[in-house]
């Protein structure tokens, strides 16, 4: 399994790039395996303002439907429209083209109620 280093980590299996005052969100490679094949990714927050820990949107996999989970308070600024049209792209590639929202954040301090990629391994191992 991978947990790249440079990502921060939730409880609920996201993961967080940041880059300035933008974080990208998507699920981790744990989290993709244990849904098994993503049919379906659903965004409808696009634009609004959510704290954080309140749902952003869900994942669909051929057994289960499962929350999305906001990492950090912010705006949803974008929501990656390939993984509309292909969601297996988050099986294929969770860290990569596969990432689901980017938000413009409102609350930096946040930050360190997140994960580091050491204590998310333990959490899931």
């Amino acid at each position: 399994m991978n947990f790249p280093d440079d990502l921060k980590y939730t409880k609920e299996h996201e993961w967080v790039r940041i880059e300035g005052n933008v974080a990208t969100i998507g699920i981790t490679d744990f989290a993709q395996g244990e849904l098994g094949d993503i049919v379906f990714v659903e965004v409808e927050t696009e634009g609004e303002d959510l704290d954080q820990d309140e749902v952003f949107g869900s994942i669909e996999a051929v057994k289960t439907v499962s929350d999305l989970f906001m990492p950090l308070s912010g705006t949803i600024a974008e929501f990656n429209s390939k993984v509309e049209e292909e969601p297996e792209l988050v099986n294929k590639d969770p860290y990569g083209e596969g990432w689901i929202v980017k938000i413009a954040i409102s609350d930096i301090e946040e930050l360190g109620s997140l994960m580091d990629a050491t204590a998310y391994q333990e959490v899931v191992a």
